[in-house]
């Protein structure tokens, strides 16, 4: 009997010994795994904004579900029965990021461009929806960009060439374009399709270049930009979507020989049909704008500032032109471009790739316009 009983003494032990080698292997391997993730290399570690994203997709619900599995305390919260989630849709929901009710999770990694309406309207202008966030930061292959094309421009309106700033000169506006080959098809006789919208002449250089002018007339001095950023990529070997990688060199060497440099606009041109990037004004079509501001940094709400006073004073003068201000942010877009570099930095989108010159230089004026009010009224607040 006492035999017996020493026999399964020893049997439970040896399984009580085998939980606890199971338990101490799982707490070596934890903390081995803890170890590898925190002191490897920055570039190989998985960073805390992978984790943000990840979870940013998760519902409040979802919080509140695993809660109340630690606490039936928490039964007792705001959420509705058709809310409550069960465990497998939680975890297939946290393993997938897809959510089961939301059709848009998944469209939103198959289509191109769909997975934009991740992105933030933060002041809605006339004619501003959830549409317009569609435009694709991707961008054709570069061959395509690169492709020599015929290309016809208006004639232009005559006026005294931009003086060439030194490096010595107050130059107070950096005007620069990561997409400097966006074209425009009424200008482009052979072409149809949006994705070949791309020229090395004619293009939204053209619309920084009147920008500058007109902001001349208002006493503010400029230095543009010329770089091909474009075949700055070919040259590397990049994508299109590394094009603000490209052109951040362009503006820490601007910022560094030019001091008096106060403002940097990225000048680009949207991908949206006409009829969401024009907009009529006493019998004249303009094109229309839009601010867009990278959320990934620290000081990006410095910059959403410039954004907001510039859309309101040219809503005030010229309602409807303005299509308000996005910010961008997550996988699926550049999320800072270049605007961590200065608090008073802007990416402008003026008209879109069925606009026209014409229509995009009146609206570079009443960009200048608009700017040298905001500037005027800034200095005198510094003065």
């Amino acid at each position: 009997m006492l035999q017996r009983w020493i026999d399964k003494m020893i049997v439970s032990l040896k399984k009580g010994y085998k939980h606890i080698i199971i338990l101490l292997i799982a707490h070596i391997l934890l903390f081995t795994v803890i170890g590898m993730m925190t002191t490897s290399k920055p570039s190989s570690r998985l960073a805390s904004s992978f984790f943000s994203s990840w979870t940013s997709n998760f519902e409040q619900s979802i919080f509140l579900t695993l809660i109340r599995m630690e606490s039936r305390a928490f039964d007792t919260a705001t959420i509705s029965q058709n809310e409550r989630k069960s465990l497998p849709t939680v975890v297939f929901e946290v393993m997938t990021s897809i959510k089961i009710n939301d059709v848009k999770s998944l469209l939103g990694y198959e289509i191109p461009g769909f997975s934009t309406y991740e992105n933030e309207i933060i002041i809605a202008g006339e004619g501003m929806d959830e549409v317009n966030l569609l435009s694709h930061e991707s961008g054709p292959p570069l061959e395509d960009v690169l492709e020599k094309r015929k290309a016809v421009a208006e004639e232009e309106e005559e006026k005294e060439p931009i003086k060439e700033i030194d490096d010595n000169e107050d130059a107070v506006v950096f005007l620069y374009n990561s997409h400097n080959r966006e074209s425009f098809l009424p200008h482009l006789p052979e072409e149809t399709k949006a994705n070949h919208a791309y020229h090395e002449e004619v293009n939204i250089t053209k619309v920084s270049d009147r920008l500058a002018e007109s902001l001349e007339d208002y006493g503010i001095k400029s230095l543009v930009d010329d770089t091909d950023i474009m075949n700055v990529l070919h040259e590397k070997g990049w994508k299109f979507h590394q094009s603000y990688d490209a052109s951040r060199p362009v503006v820490e060497e601007a910022l560094a020989n030019n001091k008096a440099i106060k403002y940097v606009f990225d000048i680009h041109r949207d991908s949206l049909p006409r009829d969401k990037t024009v907009k009529n004004i006493d019998d004249e079509d303009y094109a229309s704008l839009l601010f867009v501001i990278g959320a990934e940094h620290k000081n990006y709400e410095k910059n959403l500032e410039i954004a907001t006073d510039l859309h309101y004073i040219i809503e005030d003068k010229y309602p409807g032109l303005s299509k308000g201000i996005v910010t961008k942010e997550g996988a699926n877009s550049n999320g800072v471009y270049n605007q961590d570099l200065l608090e008073t930095s802007v990416l402008i989108e003026v008209g879109g790739h069925e606009n026209t010159l014409e229509e995009m230089y009146r609206t570079a004026d009443v960009l200048a316009e608009s700017f040298s009010e905001l500037y005027m009224e800034a200095e005198k607040v510094n003065q």
